[in-house]
């Protein structure tokens, strides 16, 4: 005897089944896209975040054929180099000088004069360090480069842009309102290219001494029952009208 047919609703139920059995195994499953695209920080100073380093600071010093010697420009450019080594600086000062060039022999000349400055401004004889070079591109005008190490923060690279910006179907973060990758870069380069001292965005400063004279000149009137505030009688002068008091 033959079986009958299912019927519909014996079909249904099966249907029914299979999908859902398909959303549970699919719940499942982790892409490594969204894992990606999760680790993502939203903070800018986490996603482009200010490193402190050792980097070379260099001087280019334009040497012609004709004639040796620096310029006035030239040599205070040198002796500004010299005074920033003396404070911040965390090795030797290297002078590459060109060789078998059309203006190596003025680049001696000049040579001289710039080790002079130096030792002028403190710098000892054994921090200084004489190297030639030979330029990469012969169409390259070779120049005296005066270099030394400091520490220094930078951040970035900027103008990376790895995704969209605008709606899209590659953008992931768009729907979730996530800042795009090259938020706030820009922001934290600049700023670590202000900062003077970098070792200020990792440690606070030790505090200055008081001052003493003025903290016992205030202690005294504040005994006595006077004001501590300071007057300046010489900011009425520079005054121009008094409407307005």
């Amino acid at each position: 005897m033959n079986k009958p047919a299912p019927g519909p609703q014996r079909s249904l139920r099966m249907a029914a089944a299979l999908i859902g059995a398909a959303a549970a195994l699919s719940a499942c499953t982790h892409t490594s896209q969204d894992t990606v695209t999760g680790s993502v920080p939203n903070d800018y100073r986490l996603r482009h975040p200010i490193v402190v380093q050792e980097a070379n600071t260099t001087t280019e010093v334009f040497v012609g054929t004709g004639r040796g010697g620096l310029t006035a420009a030239q040599r205070a450019d040198i002796g500004g180099l010299a005074q920033a080594w003396m404070r911040e600086g965390t090795g030797a000062i290297v002078i590459d000088v060109p060789a078998n060039t059309p203006n190596a022999r003025t680049a001696n000349d000049s040579l001289r004069e710039i080790k002079g400055i130096l030792n002028a401004y403190g710098v000892p004889p054994r921090g200084v360090t004489v190297r030639p070079y030979h330029p990469a591109d012969p169409r390259q005008f070779a120049t005296i480069r005066v270099n030394y190490p400091r520490i220094r923060a930078d951040a970035g690279p900027c103008g990376l842009w790895p995704e969209d910006i605008g709606p899209s179907i590659k953008n992931k973060g768009y729907l979730d309102n996530r800042p795009y990758h090259n938020f706030g870069c820009a922001t934290q380069r600049n700023l670590a290219a202000m900062v003077d001292n970098p070792a200020d965005l990792v440690q606070p400063r030790a505090e200055a001494p008081a001052m003493t004279s003025r903290r016992n000149a205030a202690f005294m009137k504040y005994r006595k029952g006077d004001t501590t505030a300071t007057s300046y009688p010489e900011s009425d002068r520079a005054k121009l009208s008094d409407v307005g008091k």
